[in-house]
């Protein structure tokens, strides 16, 4: 690109716009691969097919998320150590095989063990793509560009439903078209390795990695050119800081600011899960059989789900960027816990009622609109904002590690609980959890709108120090 294409305005900000529609096809992979679940388990379930019981469905729904933790994990620190883009490209490939393997699977072993695989795909997406977009966006435009995955993954979920009700209502009668339903991923793995292969690495990572010539240039293809030389003398600034310490590993967190700033990560992952999501994204079929639909009608009423979650990350992505997190994130966990309260109540009420159904199905319609306007944006965000440049793809992956084995909790227990205890009970679990996760929030989670990367850095060091002072000072009285 040359120097007169990169003073362009428009030039700079469409090869941005690239940059975050290329990776955020990572996010429609994770979306769809998670969603995709939902409407194929009815016909995996049959006798002639893959002959699932309450345990063996449970496992294989959540043996992706068990994956998903260690991709999480395992690509955090990968990323790190070669790049957030390389790591990106090589995830494609994983998404491709294991969407393959899973298409042909001959029995419940062999899919458990390519829902595994994809899971790792799906977790190492789930980590890496919010802190390189986090890395790549002007901090003014961060809440936007990193929420925009949001959108991709629930976009991704969409697209499940849909294929899965055309799919489910014109082809119920072919055992087999749960197969088709798993097929479809293929798709979108093949266009993330072709986007990815014209988007730069991080300049973040590369000014860390010694190569600054390389930074500038990447900061001058997606900035102007005053503003990409006064960031990266900032971020070269966070990275001297960053070198005096050693290499990045798990034991820097025994530093008692790096540890509080881990702990805020696990919880705000944590309680993205507890909010019972999950039951609701790989089960909402299996929720409105039990409410009272036939197979057909909950796969097509389960689009529903699907589309309002995504008008409501739209809305969440305009409000991110206008409103604070953390009140915007109390906000949506006080709407899914009440959502779910009122299902609770519900389902014992209005047992064997007709209008059950259709209550049933606002509800989760009613949750859905504040988990994905408000929790779900405000999670990955906060995830990939709150760790130093030096840690931020270890401590991403480990929060969102704990983000996928409480999801694999849920994902392996929720159709054991709801075949044992009920509708009713298994959700007034969910408003329990609910209740402490808005707690945590409350006390816990920092403010971090409006600030850099490198401030937000700053800002807790100084609050560690500024506690040491006071702590020397109430000594020395």
């Amino acid at each position: 690109m040359s120097n007169q294409g990169r003073k362009n305005p428009r030039n700079y900000k469409s090869f941005l716009q690239l940059i975050m529609i290329s990776a955020t096809f990572g996010g429609l992979l994770f979306g769809y691969d998670t969603g995709v679940i939902n409407g194929a388990l009815p016909f995996m379930e049959r006798p002639d097919q893959l002959h699932l019981t309450p345990v063996t469905e449970g496992l294989v729904t959540s043996s992706l998320l068990l994956g998903a933790a260690f991709g999480a994990l395992a690509c955090g620190k990968l990323a790190d150590r070669y790049g957030r883009r390389k790591m990106i490209l090589n995830l494609s490939f994983l998404f491709l095989l294991a969407s393959l393997g899973t298409t042909f699977a001959p029995n419940v072993s062999i899919m458990v063990v390519f829902r595994f695989l994809l899971g790792l795909a799906v977790g190492g997406a789930s980590s890496m793509v919010p802190a390189f977009l986090a890395e790549m966006a002007p901090h003014e435009q961060r809440g936007r560009m990193v929420t925009m995955n949001e959108f991709m993954i629930v976009g991704g979920q969409l697209l499940a439903y849909v294929f899965n009700a055309i799919l489910g209502v014109t082809m119920a009668d072919t055992g087999h078209v749960w197969r088709y339903m798993l097929f479809i991923c293929a798709i979108p793995a093949l266009a993330l390795f072709v986007s990815m292969l014209v988007v730069p690495e991080s300049p973040r990572w590369l000014a860390a990695k010694g190569k600054k010539n390389e930074a500038l240039r990447v900061l001058k293809q997606i900035r102007d050119e005053k503003r990409a030389q006064t960031e990266f003398n900032e971020i070269e600034a966070a990275v001297q800081k960053d070198s005096e310490l050693e290499k990045a590993s798990i034991k820097d967190f025994a530093a008692p600011w790096l540890r509080r700033i881990l702990l805020i990560g696990i919880g705000v992952a944590m309680v993205n899960q507890i909010t019972g999501v999950n039951s609701i994204m790989y089960y909402g079929t299996r929720i409105l059989e039990e409410s009272g639909f036939g197979t057909k009608a909950a796969l097509i009423a389960n689009i529903a789900n699907g589309l309002v979650s995504v008008i409501a990350v739209v809305f969440g992505i305009w409000m991110v960027g206008k409103v604070n997190r953390r009140p915007m994130l109390i906000i949506g966990l006080s709407g899914t816990t009440t959502a779910l309260l009122l299902i609770a109540i519900f389902s014992k009420i209005l047992e064997g009622s007709a209008a059950l159904p259709y209550v049933v199905l606002s509800l989760t319609v009613l949750f859905l609109a504040f988990m994905q306007a408000c929790v779900g944006p405000v999670t990955w965000l906060v995830i990939a904002e709150i760790f130093p440049q030096r840690l931020r793809g270890l401590g991403a992956g480990i929060s969102v590690f704990f983000l996928w084995i409480v999801n694999f909790i849920i994902g392996f227990t929720f159709p054991i609980l709801l075949s044992s205890v009920g509708l009713s009970t298994t959700f007034f679990i969910f408003v329990v959890l609910g209740i402490l996760g808005i707690g945590f929030v409350y006390k816990w989670m920092p403010e971090t709108n409006g600030r850099t990367l490198e401030d937000i850095e700053e800002h807790f060091r100084s609050q560690y120090d500024q506690g040491n002072t006071n702590k020397s000072m109430m000594k020395a009285q």
